[in-house]
């Protein structure tokens, strides 16, 4: 029996082993059960090294097409595994997924190890390297061939063989230890809640917030109002609850978890992350943890990453200052006794803001009922780039709260698979994301097709409203739906370049420029009509939504800053890490902040961003993009907001050609010159 055959008396009914009969060759998720992952995982990973060993042992010598292209399309199996088993971590989990997350990782660590430090893989590798300025390769050819040979330099296949066995003990470590830190938080959050038998408690919550509260109380057997830390519960308390104890018990409760102490505490895994990140990033050669991420990043270096925090930081400083003294005014003259504090900061923003523009999200959650807001988000994709979402009930899903959609372009063609998941879950850890289950890729005439999955987390429907998202949640609605065209319209050769797999500072560019169509009267008449009576959306009512942007629009850029400023402090470290983790944070973060730091709570216990989500000394991108997106929408505006030239031009040069060339190249070609800061300063008021 050969390495490649499929153990037919492990493996016999075990779906990964076989030809998907389901639309688009989807994912069964009706037929994949949890004991499959485990013993599908090993046979991928034989498989793989099978496959590898091919390529090894080839007697020619070392071509693009029989190392580079062969390595790419390695491993194909586990892929096919690994896709869903990992979405299904953070959309899905259960205790015996993340039994096997625990189990397979060191498994899966030792693999690519195994790949990347295979010293005659590498040596073939790096001949074809060397040979790159004399053979005839295409611009994406060029950007693989870089990208592959990096991919082994940058981890650890030029170490001696004593160092070699040190990076594959601390990248095992590293990555156990990055899972227990997103699992605790996670369990962490769902331990926390708080019944309320007494309404009078609950003064100044919407109607509908209590009845989610009371819907909370009613699944767990209990009478009267559920709190918990989710998001949807969490931010509209804080912004609406009229009780200040309870407002401060819940901010206190969300700013220590996981630290402490007790079973899900992270204060330890944080020193043990960033001082393993250190001593990797040393093995390798560099100072610090940033400067060897930094190398592929349209950033560069740290030095380029602090200056623009620092310009942002000086620019809007003086601004947050004002809008953090208008509030404690606007608190002082309604009775409050005390400095603005953190757990304050939402509840009298919003009464300012509802004073200032007689605007608030109860006002506008009546406009964007989900079902409406969704034909909205399609429809605006259906207007800049021709393409259609239809809903294919037969497409099997992994929770009956998720659709899937056929999406087709302008002619018909079929182009992806779209799955949305809008709702709250225990299994499902908080914020909002876009991944695939399959990524898009180019074999001969095959253009093989992704199927892309946006999750979120957004208010539940109750007994008596359908779900009703907030003005925010109707942009995170864009944001993710901007990520997932970026992955839908692809049209790369090769997997591994294809969709999102760009610089990490360049991928927040296509999502976060749907954000700005949020607030445009000609997007908002579409879609935005009275769950109850039809009425289309007021143009006073839109007009008061333009007014308001930029409220407090400085201290919510701090806010970003501060977390670009302490990533970047646990990453430009360059001796190991031996303190106090809170007070190191608040040090690191002390110049961003004008609202009050309270002693003994943190953000690092659950950064997940940078502690388990591939965001380490990258958080700085969000605002670098930021940048990127209101220069590029700048384009919209003076050519029209759906303007088809432009849109066709930001489809072909950004949107289709994923990590193809670089980013600079690309956004150069759609906006003629490099991006400045002007169009976002512009944007927000500040000049």
């Amino acid at each position: 029996m050969s390495a490649l055959t499929v153990a037919a008396s492990v493996l016999a009914g075990n779906p990964f082993f076989e030809t998907y009969k389901t639309p688009h060759q989807t994912i069964p998720f009706n037929i994949i059960k949890t004991e499959h992952y485990f013993p599908a995982f090993q046979e991928a990973m034989k498989q793989h090294v099978a496959e590898i060993d091919v390529i090894v042992n080839n007697s020619q010598n070392p071509t693009f097409e029989n190392t580079i292209g062969s390595l790419e399309k390695s491993g194909s199996l586990l892929t096919k595994v690994s896709s869903p088993f990992y979405n299904l971590l953070g959309s899905e989990t259960n205790d015996d997924l993340q039994a096997i997350a625990e189990k397979i990782s060191p498994l899966v660590t030792e693999h690519s190890n195994s790949i990347r430090l295979n010293e005659k893989l590498f040596a073939r590798v790096k001949a074809v390297y060397l040979q790159k300025d004399k053979l005839k390769l295409t611009p994406e050819q060029q950007m693989l061939l870089k990208d592959t040979y990096d991919g082994f330099a940058n981890n650890g296949a030029n170490l001696s063989k004593a160092d070699k066995e040190i990076y594959r003990e601390l990248s095992k470590d590293l990555n156990l230890l990055t899972l227990q830190y997103g699992q605790n938080v996670l369990k962490e959050t769902n331990k926390f809640s708080i019944l309320i038998t007494d309404k009078a408690l609950l003064s100044g919550l919407p109607a509908d917030f209590m009845e989610m509260l009371a819907s909370n109380a009613k699944k767990v057997g209990g009478k009267g109002w559920l709190l918990n830390l989710k998001t949807t519960c969490y931010v509209p308390f804080m912004k609406y609850a009229d009780n200040r104890d309870l407002r401060r018990e819940l901010y206190m409760a969300n700013t220590t978890k996981c630290m402490l102490g007790g079973e899900f505490d992270n204060l330890e895994n944080v020193r043990k992350i960033v001082n393993i990140r250190l001593k990797i990033a040393n093995l390798l050669g560099y100072k610090s943890y940033a400067d060897y991420e930094l190398i592929d990043r349209m950033a560069e270096n740290k030095t380029k990453v602090y200056d623009l925090l620092d310009k942002l930081l000086s620019a809007y400083k003086p601004a947050a200052e004002k809008e953090y003294a208008e509030v404690q005014a606007y608190a002082d003259k309604n009775g409050a006794y005390f400095k603005v504090q953190p757990w304050d900061w939402s509840y009298y923003s919003e009464k300012l803001k509802d004073e200032k523009f007689t605007l608030n999200d109860e006002m506008l959650k009546p406009y964007f009922e989900l079902e409406n807001v969704k034909k909205g988000v399609f429809g605006l994709a259906t207007r800049l780039y021709g393409i259609k979402f239809t809903k294919n009930t037969k497409i099997p899903v992994y929770n009956p709260e998720v659709d899937a959609y056929d999406v087709t372009d302008e002619k018909g063609n079929f182009l992806a698979v779209l799955y949305t998941d809008f709702h709250p879950r225990d299994g499902k850890r908080a914020g909002a994301w876009m991944n695939d289950f399959k990524a898009q890729w180019l074999d001969g005439k095959t253009d093989s097709r992704p199927q892309i999955t946006i999750v979120m987390n957004f208010t539940r429907p109750t007994d008596t409203k359908p779900a009703l998202l907030t003005f925010d949640e109707v942009k995170t609605f864009l944001h993710e739906f901007g990520h997932s065209l970026h992955g839908m319209l692809t049209r790369c050769t090769y997997q591994s370049l294809s969709g999102t797999n760009v610089y990490r500072d360049f991928v927040e560019l296509p999502s976060q420029i749907m954000e700005n169509w949020a607030s445009e009267k000609e997007f908002l008449d579409g879609f935005a009509v009275n769950y109850k009576t039809g009425e289309k959306i007021p143009a006073e009512l839109i007009q008061k939504i333009k007014d308001s942007e930029n409220f407090n629009i400085a201290y919510f850029c701090l806010r970003q800053l501060s977390f670009g400023y302490l990533d970047m402090a646990w990453h430009t470290i360059e001796k190991p890490f031996e303190g106090d983790v809170i007070s190191y944070e608040k040090e690191a973060m002390a110049s961003t902040q004008i609202i009050p730091m309270i002693p003994n709570t943190g953000m690092s216990p659950t950064f997940s961003h940078i502690f388990s989500g591939g965001y380490a000394a990258g958080y700085y991108s969000y605002k670098w993009a930021e940048v990127l997106d209101a220069d590029a929408f700048s384009v919209f505006e003076k050519n029209g907001i759906f303007d088809k030239k432009t849109a066709d031009s930001f489809r072909k040069n950004i949107l289709e050609r994923g990590g193809t060339e670089h980013p600079m190249i690309l956004y150069k070609r759609f906006r003629g010159q490099e991006p400045t800061i002007d169009a976002l300063l512009k944007r927000n008021g500040i000049k």
